[in-house]
């Protein structure tokens, strides 16, 4: 783990464990992902960006779990899922949407699959 990841964590270190699981798993499934920690979002791009990890309010506060972080992926859909906390479509056929993470175990294979979608929609573009 970089300085750059703890530092961003600094102020939220209980939703590292769930960045960690995130990235290793992405990581795992796409090997020349190229991860960049910036001020408020951590992004995961190929050729473009496919998904951040952020701690975004998607929810008012009193609503968000604790811990938690914010998994927004760009896809060519909108997502359809109860998991999908805000979806909007800031340009034609892109959608960006926002889901909310608190545990370890909704790193699963649904929300992988929508990475899946969403790496391939930002190599594609």
């Amino acid at each position: 783990m970089d300085a750059d990841t703890l530092m961003f964590f600094e102020q939220q270190p209980d939703a590292l464990p769930l960045y960690e699981t995130f990235s290793e798993a992405v990581l795992k499934r796409y090997p020349d992902t190229k991860i960049k920690v910036q001020k408020t979002q951590i992004t995961f791009t190929n050729r473009h960006i496919f998904a951040c990890a952020s701690f975004l309010r998607v929810r008012k506060k009193k609503e968000l779990p604790n811990p938690y972080l914010v998994i927004t992926l760009g896809l060519s859909y909108p997502l359809e899922s109860p998991r999908a906390a805000v979806k909007t479509e800031p340009y034609p056929g892109r959608w960006t949407t926002h889901i909310v993470i608190e545990k370890t175990e909704n790193i699963d294979q649904e929300l992988l699959g929508w990475v899946d979608d969403a790496y391939r929609f930002a190599e594609n573009k």
